[in-house]
């Protein structure tokens, strides 16, 4: 892990191209660059060069008509908390507007922090802006560094600036980040996703508002946890975005949100997915958990506000219960069966804002990270799975049945296991739930998704070689010999089993032969 005091921190009012300038810096597109002011809303941070970790504010001075005040307070907030993380800032101005109240404003608060500050002039795109900058002298902050984000000029002399001020890299600092279980928090929008992460961080530095689409970029976090019994887990927490159905995403920078979430999920070990309790299943959850087992992620069930459910049973109890107890076992049944096609996950009831057994998620997402590289033994495996096919044989497709020869255990994360059968097309997707079941829970595979690689056995003819052309049916075979030879060719057959034989060589022969003379020409 790089040392928390190299940390460089981007601050400015909205729209003078931060997160452009953050994305330029680190080297890849991680904040969303649109043209619409306050976009950037929560904290985006990143290691850059293995060297310091750059963080991407909120806008400051957001307008309540861009965003509700409860978002512009709560962005604000992540800026004083960037500053007083950061030991280098980053203060980004425009060039074209020039300076302006709030700039004013922002360089007088950063003047009183004594921090080392970097004057970035911004969207100097041409030579004849950079004379425009040296208006910014008069903020008090130095020679401002001329710089175009989307152009890349300058960055090499504020990469510069940025080392210097940081000074030498002390020896030692790094640590695997590897070793680090990566988690993120998906659902829908207002599931309290970053309520949550807030709870699991012990802080506020992810926005948490009541306004659905709060955060719109995926936020990681380093987060470490000591269990009870004295261990120190590591993770790697990403609050992402509330994700709508693709049909109701209205805008451009809703559309690039859900793919840093999904981008997000996919790095990811272990991926929450978070329900509202009151709401229950909604099938945007479930399309919500088919992404999660498509991308072979672990995946955790959280019901979230769960608090709300047991002020509502205190006040008045649902009729057909004995008691709450018996309510929540009713509960998961009843969203095990909504979610049936996911991997027997483990499914937890927590409260974000009363912070019921909101640690428990760390605790299963450890446990978890354990079982993603279980090895399955081979002759165990192969047990299991005969011992399957023995209590539930799979129905015929054509003639026969499905038929596993010798089964090996080939990846992990997700785990799969290579099936050398008879027919691959014989595995109907009823048997192969079955299978995948069966193996989750005899394993205690929990959450885990299992893929089936199939290796069918090869056809032994290919159609159309000679004396193994395809043969038609039976039933089309009597009705041609009938219409040849008149109603007496079945007791003909019958009568003469050597003159049948007799002519199905010959008929086989003359097939070998103009077989043959065909691949000579």
């Amino acid at each position: 892990m790089i040392d928390p005091s190299r940390t460089v921190a981007l601050v400015g009012r909205p729209n003078v191209g931060k997160s452009r300038l953050f994305n330029r810096l680190c080297g890849k597109r991680m904040s969303i660059v649109h043209d619409m002011p306050g976009v950037t809303r929560d904290l985006i941070s990143t290691e850059v060069r293995d060297d310091y970790v750059l963080l991407d504010t909120g806008g400051i001075g957001m307008e309540i008509e861009m965003t509700s005040k409860k978002i512009s307070v709560a962005a604000e907030e992540q800026v004083e908390f960037a500053i007083q993380a950061a030991s280098v800032i980053l203060f980004v101005v425009d060039v074209r507007e020039g300076i302006t109240t709030l700039d004013e404003i922002v360089a007088q608060k950063l003047r009183r922090y004594g921090k080392h500050v970097l004057l970035v002039t911004n969207k100097v795109d041409l030579e004849e802006n950079e004379e425009a900058a040296d208006e910014f002298i008069s903020l008090g902050l130095g020679e401002p560094l001329r710089v175009s984000a989307e152009h890349g000029r300058g960055i090499a002399e504020l990469e510069t600036a940025i080392d210097e001020k940081l000074g030498p890299k002390p020896e030692g600092s790094e640590a695997d980040q590897s070793q680090r279980i990566r988690i993120s928090l998906l659902g829908r929008p207002n599931v309290g996703k970053s309520s949550i992460g807030n709870r699991l961080l012990n802080s506020t530095r992810l926005i948490v508002s009541d306004v659905p689409g709060t955060t719109r970029d995926s936020v990681e976090l380093d987060l470490d946890y000591k269990h009870k019994d004295g261990e120190l887990l590591k993770f790697r927490l990403a609050d992402t975005a509330g994700l709508r159905m693709k049909r109701k995403v209205d805008s451009p920078v809703e559309y690039f949100s859900s793919v840093r979430t999904q981008a997000a999920m996919e790095r990811s070990d272990v991926v929450f997915l978070v329900i509202d309790a009151v709401d229950g299943v909604t099938k945007q959850d479930q399309a919500l958990a088919g992404e999660i087992l498509d991308a072979g992620r672990a995946l955790i069930i959280v019901v979230n506000k769960w608090d709300l459910i047991i002020d509502r049973w205190t006040h008045d109890p649902i009729e057909g219960f004995k008691n709450l107890k018996h309510f929540l076992k009713s509960y998961e049944e009843s969203l095990r069966k909504e979610m049936f096609f996911l991997p027997n996950p483990p499914v937890l009831f927590v409260s974000a804002r009363t912070g019921f057994e909101i640690e428990s998620m760390l605790n299963v997402a450890a446990a978890m990270q354990a079982t993603l590289d279980m090895k399955l033994p081979t002759g165990k495996l192969n047990n299991v799975i005969q011992n399957l096919f023995e209590a539930r044989a799979p129905k015929i497709i054509g003639t026969k049945r499905f038929k596993v020869f010798y089964a090996v255990q080939t990846g992990s994360r997700p785990l799969r296991i290579r099936f050398f059968c008879n027919r691959i097309e014989r595995l109907d997707p009823g048997y192969r739930r079955y299978l995948e079941k069966a193996i989750i829970h005899e394993f205690r595979l929990n959450g885990c998704p299992v893929r089936f690689d199939l290796v069918g056995k090869e056809r032994r003819y290919e159609e159309g070689e000679g004396i193994v052309a395809p043969r038609h049916s039976d039933t089309v075979q009597n009705k041609a010999r009938i219409k040849k030879m008149g109603p007496d060719a079945a007791k003909i057959d019958t009568k003469h089993p050597e003159r049948r034989k007799r002519i199905t060589q010959v008929k086989a022969a003359h097939n070998a032969h103009n077989s043959k003379r065909g691949k000579k020409r």
